[in-house]
């Protein structure tokens, strides 16, 4: 008989908690959308693969040398003294040493080009999510999520779409959306 009104007592709970969770307002903006759209934006997706192609042209010379050295070395190694085929081994380990140091210097978690590129962008992506705290708290959103990049929503009820509210909010024309 005791468990009756513990029982009682957690679907009164559950009751309440679904009331309150039904009252919730969820929203959500594309920021792909927003960003495709902002001059500002290009300009720094240029300034960026400009300094990821010098990068990449410079992987690719080394690429290539090493590519000459295997080439050269398989060619004559049996021409080779044991110390000129070693010294010939290690100038083609340095060069891949120093291929994958360049490449972790400025393309790896904390390389030369997300350091850049995460600097570059902050601005940007303070106005956005300012934009988007005041359309939010204008109307009233309780949550409002992100559909860029991996979010993927199965369905999605257009009226909830505030993209286009926090480009008015940034000062943008959404009529002239670019997808």
């Amino acid at each position: 008989m005791k468990r009756l009104p513990i029982i009682l007592l957690l679907i009164c709970a559950l009751s309440v908690a679904d009331t309150k969770a039904q009252d919730q307002k969820i929203g959500f903006i594309d920021t792909d959308v927003i960003l495709q759209n902002m001059p500002e934006y290009s300009g720094i997706e240029q300034r960026l693969n400009l300094l990821s192609e010098g990068w990449r042209d410079d992987i690719q010379e080394i690429e290539e040398e090493i590519e000459q050295l295997a080439d050269d070395f398989e060619a004559r190694e049996i021409l080779f003294t044991e110390d000129v085929r070693q010294q010939r081994l290690n100038e083609i380990e340095n060069l891949r040493q120093q291929r994958d140091r360049l490449v972790e210097e400025k393309f790896g978690p904390r390389g030369e080009y997300f350091t850049t590129q995460e600097t570059l962008l902050e601005p940007i992506q303070r106005q956005i999510f300012e934009a988007l705290d005041e359309v939010a708290r204008r109307q009233n959103f309780d949550f409002v999520f992100d559909r860029a990049q991996e979010t993927r929503f199965l369905f999605v009820r257009e009226e909830w779409n505030l993209t286009e509210d926090v480009m008015l909010e940034m000062g943008m024309d959404p009529a002239a959306i670019r997808n």
